[in-house]
């Protein structure tokens, strides 16, 4: 366990606590609350049920986005005692998307386009991990490279262009600080395409992904276990409590699960360990307050891919479909292919590991100070400490026709705190309905990062390599302070009642502090160094719902982020200048047929300058700019009521301009990992027999991507599908339980080899898929 500290005090971040503090000392008498039309007020109360209980003859009856997460509540007077019901939609666009906007839009009224898959569809869909909830939506691939897991490309963008958040808060860049996470304790993962800057900060040029924890509600106490087991011997298990105490007001929400995650190379594991609690606390029906406390730990044994080999040297052992093109990096290996032999080989050392040990504390209030205004603070702090320790590089040496392998060592020590305050103004101006947020946000992180200062070395065979172990050890260490303040303000203003404009400013300041010391202590040449920026981003937009249901939008948004995929890679020599974004976005939403069917449709044009792009090993190349353009289109409805259909397709045409260096140029080449087309399929039946069974399908294709900016070698495009059925068991079985699911998998059921992901800092290996697995579950809510 270890502490969050403050290392050197930010006067913005003192005085937007210290407003916080005072205000939550002097709440005024409650007053009485007005609802208006186009917008909900404000909601005091703690958030209601997210979803009503369901006869047991239909657990699965929602549609695949189901189970809406913080309804728009109709009335602003609380009612703890009665659960809020809302109609649920096939694309699940009736819910608020807190991390695509402040001001408490559905995803429909939103000038963008957001997805919120909720917990109810992680269960039914299997998802086990976030990068596998990534899988399942539009145009997202994912893939834990261990050096940088749960990576995402999305739009034409990558890793920490794409900003994660957990519950809105951005704790660093992707590539540094994400982890395998399981999905037991969210709520929902909201994603929102394109430049996010207003509302996530800097680092969001292809968009934002926010991971959601389980929330409160108020009503009776449920409670909720799941238990699964799969053929690699992997195990999950999560239970859950929630609803409503003794005491008047307050409200309470726990989850704890544990997760043992084989892969199927030889001794590679990823095991998760996650405790997440909230209180909400309703003093007056205008004052809440709330506090979250998380702990999270993963432990592994990781997987860095299967090497790059020379058909001429594999022989009746290349394979065929997985990847394809040529290579040269350490020695030329000519036209490659993956040798079937090394599918489950482990070149890892033997006292190999990967940890990494996470702690949350979350706090703050809601405040009615008037009808019409309300006032919304947190605070919160953050401490992590990770460790690689492991041999990374397994590149195939054609002059010896062995793999050559080389460790590495990295720690981190991250202290991240700060506030995000929110004021909230309901008005009518000149006759127009319309709402303001005005938020003062302030942060300030603390990352120290020991790291290798040797790269011991070896060969060893391709085929049944001796493992070894790490050996020698030095070590050097850098630093980095990042301080950031924004004042930001969004608008929404109501020209009549199905038009409105939507749009937002945040000004921003951006400041880095770097050090860099060798094994002995000294300062490296130009270190350290400070450099700030003041970046000015925003978005305007506009809604138009132009019959009942189908809803037209348009956006223009801009971003800014510290120009390097890895803030400890950018070097003092280097243009320390912002890279900046923007985007064009039209599209259209609409729900129809009894709100028994759904589809989106959305086109956008996205423009990044000043980029950096790996290298390989631990540089960075500068390319001019980055240029993104697709289309995006997502469909779901029930035609009967056992039947749901589902699908979604992108397509997206991702280059590089003026990428220009010594020896080459990269212009004209498309970024890694980015395919021109994702399409996923799915369609379920269920059978109302007295113990209700449902048969599901899902298909995923993924197109041609290349693992490094040269574009030289091709992951393969490939198609791999899941099959499940599950039976509700009645409650006349388990008398104490109201709801029980047992459910069955194969996942790949068509055992296809093919490539998830490539690391481009690690050019010389390919990380491939899953092959076929079965799992069965069994899920109980009471």
């Amino acid at each position: 366990m270890f502490s969050i500290r403050i290392v050197r005090p930010r006067s913005v971040l003192l005085a937007s606590a210290a407003f916080t503090s005072l205000a939550a000392l002097d709440p005024p008498a409650a007053l009485a609350q007005q609802a208006r039309d186009p917008l909900p007020p404000v909601e005091v109360s703690p958030p209601q049920s997210r979803k009503p209980a369901k006869p047991a003859a239909r657990d699965a009856q929602s549609t695949r986005r189901a189970a809406a997460r913080r309804p728009a509540t109709a009335s602003a007077v609380p009612k703890p005692a009665v659960p809020a019901v809302t109609a649920q939609t096939p694309l699940n666009t009736n819910v608020v998307a807190e991390s695509a906007s402040r001001l408490g839009l559905t995803v429909r009224e939103i000038p963008a386009t957001v997805e919120v898959i909720s917990a109810e569809t992680m269960r039914e869909q299997g998802y086990r991990t976030v990068s596998e909830v990534a899988q399942g939506a539009v145009g997202v691939t994912s893939g834990d490279a261990p050096g940088e897991p749960a990576g995402f490309s999305m739009r034409g963008f990558t890793n920490s262009q794409i900003n994660t958040l957990y519950n809105g808060i951005k704790i660093g860049p992707q590539n540094m600080t994400s982890r395998i996470m399981d999905t037991a304790n969210l709520e929902a993962v909201e994603f929102l395409k394109g430049p996010a800057s207003l509302i996530s900060g800097e680092g969001a040029a292809g968009g934002s992904i926010n991971l959601v924890t389980k929330q409160p509600h108020t009503g009776a106490i449920r409670n909720e276990a799941d238990f699964s087991y799969d053929s690699l011997n992997s195990f999950r298990a999560h239970y859950g409590s929630g609803g409503s105490t003794n005491v008047q007001g307050l409200d309470y929400r726990f989850d704890i699960s544990r997760s043992s995650l084989n892969g199927f190379v030889d001794d590679t594991y990823t095991r998760t360990f996650d405790v997440s609690g909230q209180l909400n606390y309703r003093l007056s029906d205008s004052l809440k307050v709330w506090g979250a406390v998380e702990y999270r730990e993963d432990r592994g044994k990781a997987y860095w891919g299967a090497p790059l080999v020379p058909v001429a040297f594999s022989g009746p052992h290349a394979t065929a479909g997985i990847v394809s093109g040529t290579y040269f990096n350490r020695t030329d290996l000519g036209a490659v292919t993956i040798d079937d032999r090394t599918f489950n080989t482990n070149y890892n050392v033997l006292d190999n590991r990967n940890v990494a040990q996470e702690v949350w504390l979350r706090g703050g209030f809601e405040l009615k100070l008037a009808p019409d205004l309300t006032l919304k603070s947190q605070a919160y702090g953050y401490g992590a400490e990770r460790s690689w320790f492991n041999n990374e590089i397994e590149a195939f040496d054609s002059t010896n026709n062995q793999v050559y392998r080389e460790r590495f060592y990295v720690a981190h020590s991250q202290r991240l705190v700060g506030n995000i305050t929110d004021l909230i103004w309901d008005a009518n101006i000149a006759g127009f309905d319309n709402r303001l947020v005005t938020t003062l946000s302030s942060s300030y992180l603390d990352f120290v990062r020991p790291g290798a200062a040797n790269f011991p070395s070896d060969y060893v065979p391709l085929v049944d390599p001796p493992r070894g172990y790490y050996g020698s050890l030095e070590i050097q260490r850098q630093t980095a302070r990042i301080d950031n303040e924004a004042l930001s303000f969004e608008d929404r203003l109501k020209l009549t009642r199905t038009f409105a404009l939507v749009g937002g400013l945040r000004v921003e300041h951006i400041g880095l502090d770097r050090n860099w010391t060798d094994k002995t202590g000294l300062e490296k040449a130009g270190f350290p160094y400070t450099k700030d920026w003041a970046p000015v981003t925003g978005r305007i937009g506009y809604t138009w719902e132009a019959v009942p249901g189908l809803t037209f939008f348009s956006q223009y948004a801009t971003g800014a982020d510290v120009s390097a995929n890895n803030i400890f890679l950018l070097l003092p020599t280097q243009p320390l200048d912002l890279t900046t974004s923007r985007t064009y976005e039209t599209g259209v939403k609409h729900l129809f047929w009894d709100n028994r069917a759904e589809w989106s449709f959305s086109a956008y044009d996205i423009q990044r300058k000043n980029v950096y792009a790996a290298a390989g090993g631990q540089a960075l190349n500068i390319a001019g700019r980055q240029e993104s353009k697709g289309v995006e289109l997502a469909a779901a409805v029930r035609p009967i009521e056992p039947l749901r259909l589902w699908g979604n397709i992108a397509y997206v045409d991702a280059r590089y301009a003026d990428y220009n260096f010594v020896g080459g140029s990269f212009s004209g080449n498309t970024p890694p990992n980015v395919p021109r087309i994702v399409a996923n399929a799915g369609a379920s039946y269920r059978f109302f027999t007295p113990w209700p069974v449902e048969l599901g399908i899902v298909g995923r294709h993924v197109g041609d991507r290349y693992n490094t900016d040269a574009n030289t070698v091709t992951m393969n495009a490939y198609t791999v599908g899941d099959v499940y059925a599950f039976v509700d068991i009645p409650k006349t079985v388990f008398n104490a339980v109201d709801q029980a699911r047992l459910t069955f998998r194969v996942r790949n059921f068509t055992d296809k080899r093919y490539a998830i992901w490539g690391d481009p800092f690690y050019p010389d290996q390919i990380l491939l898929g899953a092959p076929r697995t079965y799992e069965i579950s069994a899920a109980f809510k009471w």
